[in-house]
C-alpha cells in the first residue's frame, strides 16, 4: 500500500494471461449511478499506463463503456472487465452499472470478484441500494474498501463523508471503517472550493503531490503534523483491535511506539479477511497528467490488501445428475471448473462469453462440456452439450487480446461457445460438472410486445432467445391465455436496453402493447339453458336439441360436467359430444372472451335424430346452450389476485401500507426483519401492480424489495368489470 513508505512499482500496463492465481486480483466497482466507478477505472487503467492521457484506448473509446447503447444513455448498462498489469499482479476490474434496473450485472460482478471497491460520492452520498449491496457482501464476508469521489465537488467535505461511511457501513463498529489518507487541498478558487492536490498517509506521515501530474512523495511540513495526529491514532487502534496478534494492544496501551510495517502487514490481513475497510480518496487528474489522485495508492491497495483467488472458497459442484463433488479450491491444475458470467454478441465473431475460471486451466481450441441448470422458468431450458471453444482474450474496451491460456482464479473471454448462456459451467468433456447458480433477482415488470411487421415476426423468436440467454435476470413468457409475447424486466430502463439490442443487435422491431392479465369468468348463480341446432335445408342435415343447468362451484374447481338424461332423450354416444361442446365454449368464454371457470354444467335433457343427429351437432348444440345461460344469468369476471410480499425499510412501511391499499390491496400481515426492515404481506390483484416494479422503487427511494406468487382468482368490483366488458365488446 502507499503507506509502505515506498515508491510505486513499474506497470506493465496491458494485461497478459496469468501464470499463478497468487498474481490475479478480481475487483468489482460498486456504487450508485453517477458515483464515478467508470471514471476511476479510467484513472487507473491510466496510472497502469494501458490507456492514454484521455482514459481512452488506441481506437479512441472508453476501456469501460464502450457500448453504442451506453454512449446514447451515457451511463453504464452492463458488467465490463478492465484487466490491467501492475507491479507484477494483474488485476481485473470489474465495472458495474449502478442503476437498479442492471442490478443483475451487478450480482455476476460480485460472482466473478474476490473483493469489492464501493465507490462513493462525497456530492451526492450513500443511497439505500448501496447499503443493501454492502449488506450482501458483509454476509458472505467478502473484503471490501471505500472511495470517495468527486472531492472537486463544491462543499464537498472527506472528514464528514468519512463519518457518514463509517455510520452506514460500520455496523457495530465503526472503528472498522477508518480512511487511510487524508487529502490535501490547494489554494481556494473563486467558488470558495480548494482543489485536491494530493494525499497525506496516516501510517506513513508521507505527502504524496500528485500537482506535477505524477505522484511526488516526500515529508510533511510542521503545520501538517498536528492536524493528521488525531487520524493517525484512531487509525491505529483499529488496526490493532482487528489484528490477530492479540499482545499488540497491550504493547500499543503501554506507550510502545509499533513498526509501520507491522501496521501495514496488520492491516492487509484484517483487509484480506473482510474485518476493516480501509477509506481512500479519489480525485480527477490534472489536464495531461500520466496519474489520477489517489490512484497509485488504490492500485497499492488491491494487490497489498485485497485476497487472491486461492483465498476464495471452492465452489459448490455437482455432476449434472445431482451428486456432490468436493474439489480443491483454486487448483490450476485440478478439473475443469468455470462459469460464463456475462455473455454478448459481437458482430464478427458471435456470442462471446465471459468466464471465471474456479479450477483448472482453460485453454485455446480444447472441447470443454457446457451445462445449464435452473433456470427454465426463465426460459432457459437445461442442457448439457459438448463445445469446441474458440480463442481466449482478454477484452479491452472493443479490443480483444488474445490469450494463450486462463488459469484457476482469472478471467478472460471465450469465443464462439454457442450454446453457453449466462451461468452456464464449463467443464472437462469426459468429468461433466455444475456449479451451483447464483442468486438473481426476479424480473417483476411486464413488457408485452408484438412484431412491428412480418419481416419482422420471422426474426422475433431467434431475437428474445438470444436476448434471455444473455441476460438472466430478464424472463420471456408466451401467455396462453391472452396470447402475448411478455418480456419480463427489472424496470423502465432494463426494458428499454432489451428493446435497443432487439433492433441494434438482431435487427428486430418490436411494437410494445398494453399488458393483459389472465381473467375469468364465472356464473353468479344458478341458470338454465337450451341449445337448438337444427338444420334441414337440402343434403345430409343437422339434429342436436340439448338442455342444460349452470351452477356455479367454489374456487379452484375448474369445469364440471355431469349427466343427468333419463330415458335416452340424448343417446350415450353423444353426452361427450355435448360436454366437449360446453368445454370449448367455455375456453372462448360467455361474456367478455375470458375463459369461464368453476361451474357445473348439468345435461339434463334433450333430443336426437336417427339420421341428422352427429357428433358435430351436439357439440354445436352444447355451446349454443351456455351461451344461452349466460345470457340470462349474472357473470362475475374474476381477476388474478397475487400474495405480494414487500421487504422494506421501517420509515416506508407506513407509505408503502398505503399505497397498496390504494390498489386495492389487503395486507394480511407484517413481521420485523433484520436490519431495522419489516416484511409486509398483502394480497394484491394482479391488474394493480403492472408497475409495482417501479412505483415501490420510487416510493422507498430504492430500498424495498418485493415478490409476487399467484393465489387465486376472486371477483372483481362491478364497476370495473363493466368497463372491462365494454372494452371487449368494442375491440
Amino acid at each position: 500500500m502507499g503507506d509502505k513508505a515506498n515508491t510505486h512499482p513499474g506497470a506493465a500496463g496491458r494485461a497478459t494471461a496469468a501464470d499463478h492465481p497468487a498474481s490475479v486480483r478480481n475487483v468489482v466497482l460498486v456504487g450508485h449511478s453517477g458515483s464515478g466507478k467508470t471514471t476511476l477505472v479510467e484513472a487507473l487503467a491510466l496510472t497502469a499506463g494501458a490507456v492514454n492521457r484521455a482514459g481512452r484506448v488506441e481506437d479512441g473509446t472508453s476501456v469501460s463503456d464502450y457500448d453504442e447503447i451506453e454512449h446514447r444513455q451515457q451511463r453504464s448498462v452492463q458488467l465490463s472487465l478492465v484487466p490491467v498489469d501492475w507491479g507484477g499482479y494483474k488485476i481485473n476490474l470489474l465495472d458495474t452499472p449502478g442503476y437498479a434496473d442492471f442490478v443483475g450485472e451487478l450480482r455476476a460482478g460480485l460472482r466473478a470478484a474476490d473483493a469489492a471497491l464501493f465507490v462513493v460520492s462525497a456530492a451526492d452520498g450513500i443511497d439505500g441500494a448501496t447499503r443493501m449491496v454492502w449488506d450482501e457482501c458483509a454476509a458472505v464476508g467478502m473484503p471490501r474498501a471505500i472511495v470517495i469521489t468527486h472531492l472537486e465537488a463544491a462543499r464537498s467535505d472527506f472528514e464528514d463523508m468519512t463519518r457518514t461511511c463509517a455510520a452506514a457501513f460500520g455496523g457495530d463498529d465503526p472503528d472498522a471503517v477508518l480512511p487511510l489518507y487524508l487529502p490535501l487541498r490547494g489554494e481556494q478558487g473563486p467558488d470558495g472550493h480548494a482543489p485536491v492536490t494530493g494525499l497525506v498517509g496516516l501510517l506513513s506521515q508521507r505527502v504524496y503531490d500528485y500537482t506535477s501530474g505524477e505522484r511526488k512523495e516526500s515529508e510533511p511540513g510542521a503545520e501538517q503534523l498536528p492536524s493528521i495526529e488525531d487520524a493517525r491514532n484512531r487509525l491505529i487502534e483499529g488496526i490493532i483491535a482487528e489484528s490477530e496478534d492479540e499482545t499488540l494492544m497491550d504493547r500499543y496501551l503501554g506507550g510502545e511506539d509499533i513498526d509501520v510495517k507491522t501496521l501495514v502487514e496488520d492491516l492487509e490481513r484484517a483487509v484480506a479477511r473482510g474485518v476493516f475497510h480501509p477509506v481512500l480518496a479519489a480525485a480527477p487528474a490534472a489536464e495531461g497528467a500520466r496519474q489520477g489522485i489517489g490512484t497509485v495508492e488504490l492500485l497499492e491497495l488491491i494487490t497489498g490488501g485485497f485476497p487472491t483467488p486461492l483465498e476464495r472458497a471452492a465452489p459448490v459442484v455437482s455432476t449434472p445428475g445431482g451428486k456432490a463433488r468436493a474439489i480443491s479450491a483454486c487448483d490450476p491444475d485440478g478439473p475443469l471448473v468455470a462459469e460464463v458470467v456475462k455473455t454478448a454478441s459481437d458482430p464478427y465473431v458471435g456470442r462471446v462469453s465471459l468466464v471465471r475460471v474456479f479450477s483448472g486451466t482453460l485453454r485455446p481450441d480444447e472441447t470443454v462440456h457446457v451445462s445449464g441448470h435452473g433456470l427454465a422458468d426463465r426460459g432457459h431450458e437445461d442442457h448439457d452439450v459438448d463445445e469446441r471453444i474458440g480463442a481466449l482474450s482478454a477484452p479491452f474496451g472493443k479490443q480483444q487480446r488474445a490469450l494463450t491460456h486462463c488459469i484457476a482464479g482469472d478471467l478472460a473471454c471465450v469465443a464462439k461457445l454457442n450454446r453457453a448462456e449466462t451461468g452456464d459451467t464449463l467443464s472437462a468433456k469426459d468429468d461433466p460438472l455444475l456449479m451451483a447458480p447464483w442468486d438473481m433477482p426476479d424480473p417483476l415488470l411486464p413488457l408485452a410486445i408484438q412484431a412491428h411487421s412480418k419481416a419482422d415476426e420471422d426474426k422475433l423468436s431467434q431475437g428474445l432467445s438470444r436476448l434471455v440467454a444473455e441476460d438472466p435476470t430478464m424472463r420471456l413468457e408466451q401467455n396462453q391465455d391472452t396470447h402475448q409475447v411478455v418480456l419480463w424486466c427489472l424496470g423502465e430502463a432494463h426494458a428499454d436496453v432489451a428493446l435497443e439490442r432487439l433492433r441494434s443487435r438482431y435487427g428486430v422491431q418490436v411494437d410494445v402493447v398494453a399488458h393483459k392479465v389472465s381473467l375469468r369468468e364465472t356464473f353468479a348463480g344458478k341458470s338454465a339453458g337450451r341449445g337448438r341446432h337444427v338444420k334441414q335445408s337440402g343434403g345430409h342435415g343437422q339434429y342436436a336439441i340439448c338442455e342444460i343447468e349452470v351452477e356455479p362451484l367454489p374456487g379452484g374447481s375448474g369445469i364440471e360436467f355431469v349427466d343427468k338424461v333419463v330415458g335416452g332423450a340424448v343417446p350415450r354416444q353423444f353426452i361427450p359430444s355435448v360436454e366437449k361442446g360446453v368445454r370449448a365454449q367455455a375456453a372462448r368464454g360467455v361474456a367478455a372472451g375470458y375463459p369461464l371457470i368453476d361451474v357445473r354444467v348439468t345435461l339434463l335433457d334433450g333430443k336426437a335424430h336417427s339420421v341428422d343427429s352427429s357428433d358435430a351437432a351436439f357439440q354445436t348444440a352444447g355451446a349454443l346452450a351456455l351461451r344461452e345461460a349466460s345470457a340470462d344469468a349474472r357473470i362475475h369476471l374474476l381477476e388474478p389476485v397475487a400474495e405480494v410480499q414487500v421487504l422494506v425499510g421501517d420509515d416506508y412501511v407506513g407509505a408503502v401500507m398505503s399505497d397498496l391499499s390504494g390498489r386495492r390491496g389487503r395486507v394480511v400481515g407484517t413481521e420485523q426483519a433484520p436490519g431495522k426492515r419489516t416484511l409486509v404481506r398483502a394480497e394484491v390483484p394482479e391488474i394493480e401492480i403492472g408497475r409495482y416494479a417501479v412505483d415501490l422503487r420510487s416510493l422507498s427511494h430504492g430500498t424495498a424489495r418485493f415478490s409476487r406468487r399467484y393465489a387465486r382468482h376472486e371477483p372483481m368490483p362491478a364497476q370495473i368489470g363493466e368497463r372491462i366488458r365494454e372494452q371487449a365488446q368494442k375491440a
